[in-house]
């Protein structure tokens, strides 16, 4: 029997209720020690399953009108797919207004849904999906979006390397289009998480005329708006379109703006310069859950230790990356870090994760941490560790612990800061000229393999940390091609456990990500990573 997810259009009464879903919260565990196992963090109720939470007044029917400001975590400095990371907080919800996603992630329902597809069926050997297309869909500018054009936008945003490109090529087999409305990709292996990458850059379908001159891009779309105005990295104004296929949008304008720092995006909120933001540090999203509604999205390993396994460099020795694992007290660094609104803990999956299992955790061991320091001083290390960290207030609590603790037991810590956030992006994935620093995976329970492999593949492109190891190669392999979840639990146990053995890099808290609204504002869906799709979304006079 195939597996078949069918959409249908998002009607009022679907917004209004998507709007006011009850809050989801998990029970806190303050937790005692390093490394406690995943629910450390702020007294009192701690939310850890994805949803729309908060307190809004009764939606009534929806109004047209009016202009939502949303400020993002990061702008788009472009909006071609290829050439932007399409996640929520880099570019994706701006992204997906335009194009649309062929596929969104459904919270509620923990499954993938159709959006822009009409339907999406994995065959009983799990070695095809077949997207059917909606009929009449048609691009911003009146081409119709056929499975021919559907072909060539994910054919070009491979041959461009897009995000999880690397993933696509290795999994698929090929793509075609079968007939005027359907695509039928086949793959390698089964790979049941094969979806995912349809809610980010291979679910934005391209117009032919957005990259008919190579040389100059044009976004156009099948999503919700259209482009008024752009200012890379700071501002996008868009307008909505009277034939999207869902109905026309509701808002007269939508637009984006860049505020930076979670503090004065929360301040734009509370004086009404903006209606919609994301969040991500832990402070602000503890802040701001607790005077907004929104989409909250819990994140495994989303505080991370980055080490820089290459030859050459102190972490190239296993045992140098073990004491600094066992030097390491999660619950100090939320502290002084995260004013305490943090969720420490080592774990790679989280106490309230589905993938929660018991690989144990790593709890602080000052003792045994400087043997191994003064051991590997022995034979010749110098005890100089290179931490390259960008220039916020944050950063310098987050770094200045890590250095404290790691002087503790012998190493000798240079907190590096760089001048931007370019800068350090640069030292990191192009110089790799650093030792330690500080990063995030962010880990949603949706998407665990494409995460893991993404950062821990041996010749994935976004592998930071030169970590290379075939046996985990197989593991990652053996996660991508289970077909049931009990399989997926157990290969994603036996990875955790290679973490753990081998430390590539530390854990050091789940987090989340949180998009905030306004109270009047209703209509908002959520998919992946904190994607919003705003088509439906308005705003109560």
């Amino acid at each position: 029997m195939t597996r078949q997810l069918r959409g249908k259009r998002i009607g009022m009464a679907a917004a209004a209720v998507l709007a006011s879903t009850a809050l989801l919260a998990g029970c806190a565990s303050n937790g005692g020690g390093s490394g406690s196992d995943g629910s450390g963090g702020s007294e009192g109720a701690q939310i850890t399953k994805a949803g729309i939470i908060g307190d809004q007044p009764e939606a009534g029917e929806p109004v047209s009108g009016g202009t939502l400001s949303f400020a993002g975590y990061s702008m788009p400095s472009s909006l071609d797919p290829t050439k932007t990371q399409p996640a929520g907080s880099t570019g994706g919800t701006e992204m997906a207004n335009i194009y649309d996603l062929l596929v969104r992630y459904d919270a509620d329902k923990q499954e993938y849904v159709p959006q822009l597809a009409e339907s999406l069926t994995e065959s009983d050997d799990h070695l095809t999906w077949t997207i059917g297309l909606r009929e009449g869909v048609t691009f911003s500018d009146g081409t119709p979006l056929d499975a021919q054009a559907v072909v060539d936008s994910i054919n070009r945003y491979t041959k461009n390397r897009g995000a999880n490109s690397q993933q696509f090529q290795a999994g698929v087999k090929s793509i075609e289009a079968t007939d005027p409305q359907t695509v039928t990709i086949t793959l390698n292996a089964p790979w049941r998480e094969f979806p995912a990458v349809l809610t980010f850059g291979y679910g934005m379908i391209l117009a032919p005329a957005a990259y008919a001159d190579p040389n100059n891009f044009k976004p156009i779309g099948a999503g919700p708006y259209t482009v008024a105005n752009f200012a890379p990295a700071e501002s996008l104004e868009l307008t909505p379109r009277e034939d999207y296929w869902d109905g026309k949008p509701y808002l007269d304008t939508l637009k984006f703006v860049n505020i930076a720092g979670g503090q004065p995006r929360i301040q734009a909120m509370d004086s009404g310069g903006v209606q919609m933001t994301f969040l991500r540090s832990a402070e602000w999203v503890a802040n701001a859950t607790d005077k907004y509604p929104g989409f909250y999205e819990p994140l495994n390993v989303n505080a991370v230790l980055q080490i820089n396994n290459r030859d050459g460099r102190p972490g190239a020795d296993p045992n140098i990356r073990k004491a600094i694992a066992l030097a390491l007290d999660p619950d100090v660094i939320n502290q002084r870090a995260y004013s305490g609104d943090g969720h420490p803990t080592t774990k790679i999956f989280a106490e309230w994760s589905k993938w929660h299992n018991d690989v144990p955790a790593y709890t602080q061991d000052t003792a045994q941490a400087k043997q191994l320091v003064d051991a590997a001083k022995a034979n010749g290390f110098d005890g100089n560790l290179t931490y390259v960290s960008v220039n916020s207030p944050e950063a310098q609590a987050f770094a200045t612990s890590v250095q404290a603790m790691l002087n503790a037991v012998g190493f000798d810590v240079d907190v590096q800061y760089a001048a931007t956030v370019t800068d350090v992006v640069k030292r990191m994935y192009i110089d790799h000229d650093f030792d330690i620093t500080r990063g995030s995976y962010s880990i949603s329970d949706a998407i665990p393999y494409m995460r893991l492999s993404a950062s821990l593949r041996s010749d994935s492109s976004n592998n930071i940390l030169g970590y290379n190891s075939p046996e985990m190669d197989e593991l990652l392999d053996t996660v991508q091609h289970a077909t049931t979840d009990d399989a997926k639990k157990a290969a994603l146990k036996a990875v955790e456990q290679k973490i753990h053995d081998d430390v590539p890099y530390v854990n050091l808290g789940w987090g989340a990500n949180f998009v905030a609204w306004k109270p009047n504002v209703y209509g908002a869906m959520p998919s992946n990573d904190g994607i919003m799709l705003l088509g439906n979304t308005w705003i109560k006079k």
